[in-house]
C-alpha cells in the first residue's frame, strides 16, 4: 500500500489564511492531514491520498450535495455524512472558490452566533 503524502505548504498556506480568518476556527492535526474545527465540529479536512492526490472535504447545504456530485471532477461526494463533499486540490485550484466553499462550510458547522457574523456574498448585512 502506498503511503499518504504530507500536504504541501503551498496548499496549507491559503487554507490557513482562509480558515484562520473565521472566528474560533482552529487548526489541528488529524488522523491523516490537517483539519479545522469550530465548536467541536469539523469545517474542513485536507489530506494526501494513497493515490498521491490531495483532497479537501467540507460541509455543504444538503440541497447542494447532489449538485457537487453531478459536477464530477474535481468534486466528489464522500462515503460518510449526508452533507460532506470534497474537492481534489492541484495546481489548477481556484482558491477564491475554495474560500467561498469553506466559508459556507463554516457557517453550516458554527454556532449561529458565530455564523451570523460572517460576511457572505449576496447576504444582507445588518
Amino acid at each position: 500500500m502506498a503511503e499518504r503524502p504530507p500536504v504541501p505548504e503551498t496548499m496549507l498556506t491559503p487554507l490557513r489564511r482562509i480558515l484562520g480568518a473565521l472566528e474560533q476556527c482552529g487548526e489541528e492535526v488529524a488522523w491523516v492531514g490537517v483539519r479545522w474545527r469550530v465548536a467541536g465540529a469539523t469545517v474542513a479536512h485536507v489530506f494526501g491520498g494513497e493515490d498521491q492526490l490531495f483532497r479537501i472535504t467540507f460541509r455543504a447545504d444538503p440541497d447542494e450535495v447532489m449538485a457537487f456530485e453531478h459536477l464530477g471532477a474535481p468534486y466528489f461526494r464522500t462515503g460518510w455524512g449526508s452533507n460532506v463533499v470534497g474537492l481534489v486540490l492541484d495546481e489548477h485550484t481556484d482558491w477564491e472558490e475554495v474560500r467561498e466553499l469553506l466559508t459556507d462550510s463554516y457557517c453550516l458547522q458554527a454556532p449561529a452566533r458565530l455564523a451570523e457574523r460572517v460576511p457572505r456574498p449576496g447576504a444582507a448585512q445588518t
